[in-house]
């Protein structure tokens, strides 16, 4: 299976681009009008020298808003399975993904719409001393990376499903949720290390969700005291940014829990070396 991943903190930097080679998929990314933070996982180095094959591997935001356009170019990429890792709450917001003909639509929501329900009511309808009090002094960045740790501590079920779902030929994949950073960047994380792709790699394309054209369209109630100021866009800002720290405290949880990505695989979410060799085989390429 080649050597394990080991976590090295990078806070920077720029993925390596996606391999060409017969048959790969476009190397310039697409200009959706109504799907945020779309890009293909394509090219990540793996372990053996291998990286990750383009157009079997793809990450984004909600579908919801999905022009016309954008559905032809989904429905060209030949996706057998959409993952929504949104829960019934974000649906409600944002509405239900479009649907593509002959593609598998699966929702497995990774949080619950009842946790944090009044806290994200606030997000969009509070006033600016409300935000203050909620998200100032370090409180929205903590609270994110408190949500990574319990990504990954509580939905070794879910997660172990995905992965065994890829490897017995649900590619190509698209993972999702609703800005497609925090619960797609986690899920993306673990089939990359399932694909033994290192920590750096992998916090290097979950970085990229940072771009203007690709971070979630923030919502503010009508009326919500601040509206969309640059006071209340700073409160919010550790809410929707893609950050290492965040990404970071996933990879430390995993190594503290299980001490490393392969007992985490194994271990918690019961992937076998044999599905993670029949995982490699599909999405890797020399």
């Amino acid at each position: 299976m080649g050597q394990e991943p080991q976590y090295v903190a990078q806070d920077t930097g720029t993925a390596p681009g996606p391999a060409a080679g017969p048959g790969a998929a476009p190397t310039a990314e697409p200009e959706l009008t109504g799907v945020r933070n779309f890009r293909d996982v394509g090219g990540l180095p793996a372990a053996g020298g291998l990286r990750v094959r383009t157009g079997v591997l793809f990450r984004s935001g909600h579908l919801a808003g999905a022009t016309a356009q954008d559905a032809v170019f989904l429905a060209s990429l030949g996706l057998h399975t959409v993952y929504d890792f949104r829960n019934a709450a974000d649906i409600k917001l944002d509405g239900q993904d479009i649907e593509l003909p002959g593609v598998r639509h699966v929702n497995i929501p990774l949080n619950d719409p009842a946790d944090g329900a009044e806290f994200w009511k606030l997000v969009r309808h509070g006033d600016v001393a409300q935000l203050r009090a909620l998200l100032a002094d370090g409180r929205a960045a903590a609270r994110m990376t408190d949500s990574y740790r319990r990504t990954v501590l509580e939905r070794t079920a879910e997660h172990g499903r995905v992965v065994r779902s890829l490897a017995d030929g649900g590619v190509p994949v698209l993972l999702h949720c609703a800005a497609g950073k925090d619960r797609a960047g986690v899920t993306t994380a673990v089939v990359l290390l399932a694909l033994g792709v290192g920590y750096e790699a992998i916090e290097e394309d979950y970085l990229k969700s940072n771009a203007a054209h690709r971070r979630y369209r923030v919502r503010r109630g009508e009326g919500a005291g601040g509206g969309r100021s640059a006071e209340v866009m700073e409160l919010l800002g550790p809410l929707f940014d893609a950050r290492s720290a965040y990404l970071r405290t996933a990879f430390e949880t995993i190594e503290e829990t299980w001490g490393g990505a392969g007992r985490y695989l194994a271990e918690g979410l019961g992937v076998t070396p044999e599905v993670r060799e029949r995982l490699r085989e599909r999405l890797l390429t020399a």
